[in-house]
């Protein structure tokens, strides 16, 4: 069986899941008349990206409190309204990379109708809800040293990498947002982040407006290497001006 109709398989089975709340294996395996081996590997494979639970002999559907507390968590309206403003900027057949953090991860959800994407990314968490969509975006992974900081890859075989592709556009966030530099960030590992920049043609910042007027010490990417800024519309506008002055395209999405 390829990939792609295991992957459609997965997608059926996390449905009849969430539809049914619990589900046997042997049930799976009839469904889709294939072997119960087959059937527990996808089952452990959905476990870990914490989309089901496992039960002996089969599965349950994750219990809505848990997926309540993680929407709240991860993915409020201002995260999700940003995610799909970014979303709509990437045409089918781009090569698009994916930068680690939660308003990036957010937009995975909304690729599920491109085509023919080609995405490169550090944050294993990216992968993993890249792969769980239906269309299946060819995924590339840079490798590297484990950030524990920023829960990704970063260092100089993460970079080497990258300067072998070029892309069409990275999506990347930001600690704070210094209105008359660029993006800021907690994190003294920047030289991944301008070697993402490097790579793409595009460079988009998906950063919620609290964060903008945030002077971190560590400047991540200055203005100059930034295409478009994607935020919500709480956004002051003295500090609009300045962004927009800076020669980037300003996006600020109502919630």
């Amino acid at each position: 069986m390829t990939k792609r109709n295991t992957q459609q398989r997965r997608h059926t089975i996390l449905n009849l899941v969430n539809s049914q709340g619990e589900i046997s294996v042997e049930a799976l395996a009839l469904e889709f008349e294939t072997s119960e081996v087959t059937i527990r590997k996808d089952l452990t494979a959905l476990e870990k990206s914490g989309l089901l639970l496992r039960r002996y002999g089969g599965a349950i559907a994750l219990p809505q409190e848990i997926v309540a507390k993680s929407n709240d968590k991860q993915d409020s309206l201002r995260k999700l309204a940003i995610a799909k403003a970014a979303a709509n900027l990437i045409k089918d057949h781009n090569r698009i990379i994916i930068d680690s953090g939660r308003t990036t991860a957010a937009m995975i959800p909304e690729l599920g109708n491109k085509r023919g994407l080609v995405v490169m990314t550090n944050a294993i968490n990216v992968a993993k809800r890249l792969l769980s969509l239906e269309n299946e975006p060819t995924l590339l992974m840079t490798g590297g040293t484990w950030d524990p900081h920023s829960e990704s890859f970063q260092g100089q075989v993460a970079e080497q990498v990258l300067r072998s592709y070029d892309f069409d556009q990275l999506f990347i966030g930001a600690d704070g947002i210094d209105v008359e530099r660029g993006t800021t960030t907690f994190n003294e590992l920047v030289g991944l982040s301008q070697v993402m920049a490097e790579a793409a043609r595009e460079v988009v910042v998906m950063v919620e407006s609290d964060k903008i007027g945030r002077r971190i010490p560590n400047l991540e990417l200055p203005w100059d290497q930034v295409t478009t800024l994607i935020t919500d519309n709480n956004l002051a506008e003295k500090d609009r001006q300045v962004i927009e002055a800076c020669g980037v395209q300003l996006i600020c999405v109502e919630v």
